[in-house]
């Protein structure tokens, strides 16, 4: 079960790095709505569940408030592709210390005191936590390149943008 976690892991990297390159700079400040993150802090958070990966492969309790992750501005993409780069990379070493046998023990992320998330077993996490975590944002940010007029890149295959009838 590993190797294919860490396969769909790849391919879904490549996935998220197009996406966050088709941000423009001048779009990072579009907020659909005043509860929601403009398109820079969402872009961020994305390139922060990367960093995760660590806590959650290396640590059977995650306290989120000890860890301390350095990000740069959300105005600037190119910040946030780099702390995307380097959290993958982070992801990357901290699967080589994964197992199929750690994939069943117990983890639980907690804020102190507090517990937020588990306890469960590991490929539960892997699965829930960062994989759809990841993909439900990056559904968010469909939608706010969208909004902003900007192309959406292929990630499964063609994108409306690629077959919609062109205006002339």
């Amino acid at each position: 079960m590993l190797q294919y976690l860490i396969q769909e892991f790849e391919n879904e990297v490549k996935s998220t790095r197009k996406l966050l390159q088709a941000i423009p700079e001048k779009d990072l400040g579009y907020k659909p709505s005043p509860i929601s993150w403009n398109m820079g802090e969402l872009a961020q958070h994305i390139a922060t569940i990367y960093y995760w990966y660590v806590g959650a492969f290396t640590m059977d309790v995650y306290d989120m408030s000890s860890d301390q992750l350095e990000r740069g501005s959300t105005n600037d993409i190119k910040a946030t592709l780099a702390l995307f780069e380097s959290n993958v990379e982070l992801a990357r070493k901290a699967f080589e210390s994964l197992t199929e046998e750690n994939l069943q023990t117990d983890w639980k992320m907690t804020v102190g005191d507090k517990v937020v998330l588990g306890p469960m077993p590991r490929a539960n996490v892997l699965r829930g936590f960062l994989f759809n975590h990841t993909y439900h944002h990056r559904g968010e940010l469909i939608v706010y390149l969208r909004a902003t007029g900007n192309k959406v890149p292929n990630m499964y295959g063609p994108v409306y943008e690629d077959d919609a009838p062109q205006e002339y």
